[in-house]
């Protein structure tokens, strides 16, 4: 794949200035069999006949998965220096594999837990920041635009795989579509690991831009958690997560109970969703490029405080006020999926980019956790969901002062003391 030639480097046999995007369709592809995770309302049903379990009990799986998926991002990250990135890839596609073979042979919830919950979740953990890690270093002058691209493939996967799966279970049922699943994304995952290797060193595109040059040639601080910077995109990623992952928990509910609509067409909706939450990817990254992160950010949390105005003044049959605003909420988590590795990318070593993203990567677990859990209160508290939007239009507020603040790269001299 590679030249021993810095000035002859080919990619899957082609000059590396255009064998170089091959890396992120096929980084897509990886992450597509990942994303799988997030079209597990496709196998709830199903796993509650199988089964005999609730439908409090068939969440368990999903919700542990999540656990482990942000759990094993930054301890991976760590170890991708030391085994290098495609026995990474390699290890997470055939822990995921297993995860979902072992799944169809489970007979209770607790089995369904420890297999699709753990495992499943442990491999997208490991095996997630691979592709984004290699096209970062193939991409050094357009690296928000190519980690937006590669990262559409998570986003994307549940308009993929979820019509995959249950034309899968309706032929063969449940357990089969589990094996078969877990044996292609296997298959798929192992077949590109060997393809995704790093430039070498001293590689550079031939057409550099005068921006780009000079982000090369900046003094990375030392140490992340010792900049001020870092704490910026915590606090602003984790406030994205949570008002974020807790949008997309309640949009068919809020749908329903809210707006009153009827559940097909809930239902429904949430594909349009998934589609803006994939399209901000490449656009938020591109954007990271263009402009100064904090500006990009700002953007963000405005649009997030816009949606939530709407929906505390949303009343019943306001169809479309419901979709501009959840098409908002889910447009700027993906936004944000896109924009903490670029700005990661740019605020620290990119040779360090694996270990810097998985520490920052906590942030997103941490909102996943608190937001799942508020809005669930919320709502049982006051009986209804309208209540959820104001501490989202709160956060968004404190999104934007954080960001203007704090979200900004700063040199290796101001640095917060230990």
């Amino acid at each position: 794949m590679l030249d021993d030639n810095p000035s002859n480097v080919t990619v899957l046999g082609i000059p590396a200035e255009t064998g170089r995007w091959l890396l992120i369709p096929l980084g897509m592809m990886i992450l597509l069999c990942l994303g799988n995770l997030y079209t597990w309302s496709v196998f709830r049903k199903p796993l509650e006949e199988e089964l005999g379990i609730t439908a409090t009990q068939s969440l368990l799986p999903y919700t542990v998965s999540l656990v482990f998926y942000a759990l094993l991002m930054p301890i991976a990250g760590f170890y991708i220096p030391r085994l290098g990135l495609r026995p990474v890839a390699a290890l997470g596609g055939i822990i995921v594999g297993l995860g979902y073979i072992l799944s169809s042979l489970a007979s209770n919830v607790e089995m369904m837990i420890l297999t699709y919950g753990v495992l499943t979740g442990t491999g997208v953990g490991i095996a997630y920041g691979v592709p984004m890690a290699v096209v970062a270093r193939w991409f050094p002058d357009k690296r928000g635009l190519a980690v937006g691209l590669t990262i559409i493939g998570f986003g994307l996967s549940p308009l993929l795989t979820a019509p995959l799966a249950n034309q899968l279970i309706a032929a063969y049922g449940i357990q089969p579509t589990l094996r078969i699943l877990g044996i292609a994304f296997m298959i798929i995952v192992l077949t590109i690991a060997p393809l995704l290797k790093p430039p070498p060193k001293d590689w550079q595109p031939r057409q550099t831009s005068p921006r780009a040059a000079s982000a090369q040639a900046l003094n990375y601080p030392p140490q992340i958690l010792k900049n001020r910077a870092f704490y910026g995109l915590w606090i602003c990623y984790a406030i994205a997560s949570l008002v974020g992952l807790s949008a997309i928990g309640i949009s068919s509910s809020v749908g329903q109970e809210v707006i009153e609509i009827n559940p097909t067409l809930a239902a429904s909706s949430v594909s349009l969703f998934a589609l803006f939450n994939g399209l901000s990817r490449p656009l938020f990254g591109w954007l990271c490029d263009r402009f100064k992160p904090h500006y990009v950010a700002i953007a963000s949390y405005t649009l997030i405080l816009i949606a939530s105005i709407m929906m505390i003044g949303a009343q019943k049959g306001q169809v479309a006020t419901y979709l501009i605003a959840f098409c908002l909420y889910w447009f700027n988590l993906g936004g944000w999926l896109a924009m903490a590795p670029t700005i990661t990318l740019q605020f620290f070593n990119p040779n360090q980019y694996a270990q810097n993203y998985g520490i920052v990567f906590t942030a997103y677990g941490v909102g996943a956790l608190i937001g799942t859990l508020v809005t669930g209160q919320i709502r049982d508290l006051f009986g209804n969901y309208t209540y959820v939007f104001y501490p989202m239009a709160v956060l968004a507020i404190i999104g934007i002062v954080v960001a203007s603040l704090l979200l900004k790269r700063s040199t290796p001299n101001k640095v917060i003391e230990p």
